[in-house]
C-alpha cells in the first residue's frame, strides 16, 4: 500500500519550511520512525519521519523547494522491505561487475581534456595579450571566472606559481538569512548606544574553585560563569525596569518578569534560548537549563517556542577571544549584554598595582527609552554584583 509523505504541522507564525536534507533516496528502504528528510524554518530544523516500514518510492519535493504545511513531500510503498532487500543484492551484484569490468579496462588510458582549450578563444584581450607575452597556453591555466573562464588575474597567477583562486556561491540558509533580516531591523529601528564597564572576577573565580567539585556532584551539572551574569543582572533588572522594557508602536512595555535569553553559536547560526523566569531560579537551576537548551539549539532539536519571548538577551563572545564588542539588539528587546574574555591586568586596589582576571562588559541599548543614565547605573549594579557575589547570593 502506498503511504503520502506530507510536510507536519508547522509551528505557530511559521509559514513555510525549506526543505534541507534527504536522508532517503527512491528505492532506499526504511523503517519506521527512521528520519526521512529534515525541514528548515527560520529557526529550527524539524524531522520528518517514515510513517511505516517499507520503501521510499518518490520524491516530490527536492532539496531547496519551499513548502508549506500538508504538501506532498513524497511517497513511499509499506510492507516491501524484504523485497528491496532482493533489489539491492542485485545491485550490489551489478556493482560487483562492473567494478571488475573497469579494473579490466585500467590499461588504458583515455587522453586529459585541456583544462581551457576549448574556451580558450573566449579570453578577454588582456588576459589573451599578456598569456601570448609571455608564451603560456591558455590550456594551462585554470580559470576562476564565469563558466571557468580564464581572467588577466588568473594569467598573473598563474606566472606567479600561485594557482586557480576558487570561488565558491552558496545560498544562505534559511536562518542565516532570518539573522540578516534581525540585525538589519535591529540598526534600522532602534537608536542603538552602547556603553561599558569593566569588573573583576576574582571573587567569582575564587567561589567557583571552592565550591566546583561540591556543587557539580550536588546538582550534576557544573557551575559556569553564566549563571552568575544571568543572577546579575535579573537584579539590576529590578533595580532599573526599563532596560527589560520594550516599545510596542507608540507605548513602553514594561515586563514584571526576567526571561533571559542566551546567545549560543550553532553550526547553523545564533541562536538565543530563553530561560523563563530567570530570576526566580538558583544557580544550578540557571546552570541547567542553559545546557540544555544550548544542546538541543546546537543538535537542531530546540523547539521553537523556546526561542521566543525574552526580555532580556546576554551574549558571550569571550569563548571566542572576543576583548571588547558592540552588541546588536535582539529585537525588540531593548537591552543586550555583552560578556568578554577575561584578562588578568594590572590594577589600583587600597592604593596598590595588583593583577586581577579582568573583564570588559557592554550594554547596547535602545537610547528611545533608555537614558545612558538607566544604562550606566544598570552597568554598575551589574559590575557590583559580580564583583561581591556572596551579597548578591544572599539577598543583600
Amino acid at each position: 500500500m502506498s503511504v503520502e509523505i506530507k510536510v507536519p504541522n508547522l509551528p505557530e507564525s511559521v509559514a513555510d519550511a525549506t526543505v534541507a536534507k534527504w536522508h532517503k533516496k527512491p528505492g532506499d528502504t526504511v523503517e519506521r520512525d527512521e528520519t526521512l528528510v529534515d525541514l528548515e524554518t527560520d529557526k529550527v530544523v524539524l524531522e520528518v519521519p517514515a510513517p511505516a516500514d517499507g520503501v521510499l518510492e518518490s520524491i516530490a519535493a527536492d532539496e531547496g523547494e519551499d513548502v508549506t504545511e500538508g504538501q506532498l513531500l513524497g511517497a513511499m510503498k509499506e510492507g516491501e522491505v524484504a523485497a528491496a532487500d532482493r533489489d539491492e543484492d542485485k545491485e550490489d551484484s551489478a556493482a560487483g561487475d562492473k567494478a571488475d569490468a573497469a579494473e579490466a579496462d585500467q590499461g588504458r588510458e583515455e587522453p586529459a581534456p585541456a583544462k581551457q582549450a576549448a574556451g580558450s578563444k573566449d579570453l578577454p584581450p588582456s588576459a589573451r595579450r599578456l598569456a601570448a607575452e609571455n608564451k603560456i597556453e591558455p590550456g594551462e591555466v585554470s580559470g576562476s571566472g564565469r563558466g571557468g573562464r580564464v581572467t588577466k588575474g588568473d594569467v598573473l597567477a598563474h606566472m606567479a606559481g600561485a594557482g586557480p583562486r576558487p570561488e565558491e556561491r552558496v545560498k544562505m540558509s534559511r536562518l542565516r538569512s532570518r539573522i540578516a533580516e534581525r540585525m538589519k531591523e535591529a540598526q534600522s529601528t532602534a537608536a542603538i548606544l552602547t556603553s561599558f564597564n569593566e569588573v573583576n572576577l576574582q571573587a567569582v573565580i575564587d567561589l567557583r574553585q571552592r565550591y566546583r567539585d561540591e556543587f557539580e556532584e550536588k546538582h550534576g551539572v557544573r557551575l559556569g560563569f553564566m549563571s552568575f551574569f544571568v543572577k546579575a543582572c535579573c537584579e539590576a533588572l529590578q533595580k532599573y525596569p526599563v532596560v527589560n522594557a520594550s516599545v510596542d508602536g507608540d507605548e513602553i512595555v514594561y515586563h514584571g518578569y526576567q526571561d533571559v535569553g542566551i546567545a549560543v553559536s550553532t553550526e547553523r547560526g545564533l541562536m538565543v534560548p530563553v530561560v523563563r523566569d530567570a530570576h526566580r531560579m538558583s544557580l544550578a537551576e540557571i546552570e541547567s537549563s542553559i545546557r540544555e537548551y544550548a544542546g538541543q539549539a546546537r543538535d537542531g532539536t530546540i523547539k521553537l517556542e523556546d526561542l521566543q519571548g525574552g526580555t532580556f538577551t546576554i551574549t558571550n563572545g569571550g569563548v571566542f577571544g572576543s576583548l571588547i564588542s558592540t552588541p546588536l539588539l535582539n529585537m525588540p528587546q531593548s537591552a543586550i549584554l555583552g560578556m568578554h574574555t577575561i584578562k588578568e591586568r594590572p590594577v589600583a586596589e587600597n592604593g596598590e598595582i595588583v593583577i586581577r582576571p579582568m573583564m570588559y562588559i557592554a550594554l547596547s541599548y535602545d537610547h528611545r527609552i533608555i537614558d545612558g543614565k538607566d544604562a550606566v547605573l544598570f552597568l554598575v549594579a551589574v559590575k557590583e554584583a559580580l564583583e561581591d557575589p556572596a551579597r548578591m547570593l544572599l539577598d543583600l
